[in-house]
């Protein structure tokens, strides 16, 4: 147990949850516009698995680790753009087309990581480019916070970044409120000139914007390859994030870390001889656990509102 308890109360630990809480928390943000806006975007990770596949082989073959990157968010924005059209415009079910999206993602990526790298396993064959690091002046040189908060990839930072862009975006501009009008009541925005099907657009084309992000760290970042399926329900642990933090960016941001916590007490504890099995289900634990106390926290809300009623 000394042993454990010495493995976890580490700087090395801290600076571990941040890094793979990275992508949880891109693909949450991206819930929580779509969300707002009133879109249930559960395409979240197939989009994500598209953009690690897409940055890895665009960055191999022009040898630019940023213009993987762009091709990454690019290919995800695309994605999310076809969800948008079939489902907002064609009245698909955005449940169906989201699973429809994640099936291809899944099968599609297989296939065309086959025809790039010659195999279905990973992108080994393939020289990709990773992202830098950013290790930050005065702060890298701070005892403990230092080794927490400097030398991550500049994609943790970004998503750092993209929390206060977000939590501004809502508190303070027009179509921050737009988006939660939309989401709300959308009859009543479009009463107010609001053009609502624009607006849910937008949301969903934002939200695939910061899946790709964290599809692109996860094989520009995270690792320096594409490996089939290696987004491994990120994608569905970032929904769960949105939805226990309330569809708020702070809560999100809170929950997501949770998430990233779990996951890296599962890959620390991989070195104490507990059974790799056994750790590779702890991340969804949480998140089931995390989703039961939600809904019960719900639950008590509802029957205290029909009782006040």
């Amino acid at each position: 147990m000394s042993e454990i308890m010495d493995l976890l109360f580490t700087s090395e630990f801290a600076y571990s949850i941040i890094r793979v809480t990275t992508p949880i928390l891109f693909a949450a943000l991206g819930a929580v516009i779509a969300n707002t806006a009133g879109i249930a975007n559960i395409a979240l990770e197939g989009l994500m698995l598209i953009a690690a596949l897409v940055g890895v082989i665009v960055s191999a073959f022009t040898g630019s680790a940023w213009l993987g990157l762009i091709a990454a968010v690019l290919s995800s924005v695309a994605f999310a753009g076809v969800l948008a059209f079939f489902t907002l415009y064609y009245k698909t079910n955005v449940i169906l087309g989201g699973i429809a999206l994640n099936l291809f993602a899944s099968g599609g990526t297989v296939f065309f990581l086959y025809l790039f790298a010659n195999d279905k396993g990973t992108s080994a064959a393939l020289a990709s480019k990773v992202l830098p690091t950013i290790h930050i002046p005065i702060l890298k040189d701070i005892p403990v916070l230092g080794a927490i908060l400097s030398g991550h990839n500049i994609l943790t930072y970004m998503a750092a970044v993209a929390v206060v862009v977000i939590y501004l975006m809502f508190k303070k501009t027009a179509f921050g409120y737009r988006l939660k009008a939309v989401g709300e009541n959308p009859n009543a925005a479009d009463s107010v000139g609001i053009n609502v099907m624009r607006t849910k657009t937008i949301a969903l084309l934002l939200s695939g914007a910061l899946a790709g992000l964290g599809g692109a760290f996860m094989s520009m970042g995270y690792v320096s390859w594409f490996a089939r399926d290696m987004v491994a329900g990120r994608g569905w642990i970032a929904i769960a994030a949105e939805a226990m933090g309330q569809s708020s960016t702070i809560g999100t941001t809170i929950t997501s870390l949770l998430f990233g916590a779990a996951d890296a007490t599962a890959n620390a504890l991989g070195t104490v001889g507990i059974p790799s099995e056994l750790l590779r289900i702890l991340p969804y634990v949480v998140t089931l656990l995390g989703l039961l106390a939600y809904a019960l926290s719900e639950n008590r809300k509802k029957k205290r509102r029909s009782k006040g009623a």
